[in-house]
């Protein structure tokens, strides 16, 4: 693979503590322009593309789990001894997988309309694994505009929806997709949750109906330091669909876990 220093990412703020977000699996950097914006003022916002996704360079080899959070970690070395850690779906399996390899350079956690991993589920991982032929058969655009509308509720407003799919279709292809599906496919991550020590904040949007309020509630039922919110009015991407009520509660675990100053 390319070296993890290689991967692109999108940066705001000049002060406070670092904020790393890790996007879902069929999303960029593109996807936290709210955070980017909202939280700047707060805290150090640094938003990835993944291996193989947006502006960052294809992979040489197949990636793991433990190589997108090795990728990760790289990227918060890079920058500081710790960060804060914000994922979204996918982003949140890289994340609690990165609280337990790298324990020391998570400060705290946020984990947004997530799950355990598909290898919960037979017929999740098959799913999962399934979406590279789609991918490689369909091509981006149709591909977005099939799974994107179903990533927000149904009364989100046609503009979002159109951005979802705009996102998704310039940030996935193959290899870096196949991937990342391979590495969610065979995710588990329930007999290592309870082992994660960084204070967790866990958001689900009511609406979400990808990953769902149930595994949101398996994550935060097993990491012993966790709060758990739903995110009223919003669908799997809590964080686009209402990114005043999200930037709220991620500033407030900050605030907590950071001290960060009102």
């Amino acid at each position: 693979m390319s070296t993890p220093a290689d991967v692109h990412v999108e940066e705001a703020g000049d002060q406070g503590p670092l904020l790393l977000c890790l996007h879902g699996i069929g999303s960029s950097s593109a996807a936290f322009a709210p955070q980017l914006a909202g939280l700047s003022s707060h805290v150090r916002v640094v938003a990835w593309d993944a291996p193989g996704y947006g502006e960052s360079p294809d992979p040489g080899s197949a990636l793991t789990l433990d190589d997108f959070a090795d990728a990760a970690a790289a990227v918060i070395r890079k920058r500081g001894a710790s960060a804060h850690v914000l994922g979204v779906s996918w982003g949140g399996v890289i994340a609690l997988r990165l609280a337990t390899r790298h324990p020391g350079l998570v400060a705290s956690l946020v984990v947004a309309d997530s799950s355990p991993g598909s290898g919960t589920d037979g017929s999740k991982a098959d799913g999962m694994r399934a979406r590279a032929a789609e991918l490689a058969e369909m091509g981006p655009r149709a591909f977005a505009e099939a799974r994107g509308p179903r990533l927000v509720s149904s009364g989100a407003p046609d503009e979002l929806v159109r951005r979802v799919v705009d996102t998704m279709a310039a940030s996935v292809r193959l290899p870096g997709y196949a991937y990342a599906a391979a590495s969610m496919a065979a995710a588990d991550l329930r007999a290592e949750l309870p082992s994660v020590a960084a204070p967790t904040l866990v958001l689900c949007g009511d609406q979400d109906t990808v990953t769902g309020p149930e595994a949101s509630q398996a994550i935060a039922g097993a990491v012993p330091k966790t709060a758990y919110v739903i995110v009223k009015d919003a669908g799997h991407l809590a964080n686009q669909e209402q990114p005043g009520r999200f930037n709220a509660w991620v500033l407030s675990h900050l605030r907590i876990t950071a001290r960060i100053p009102e």
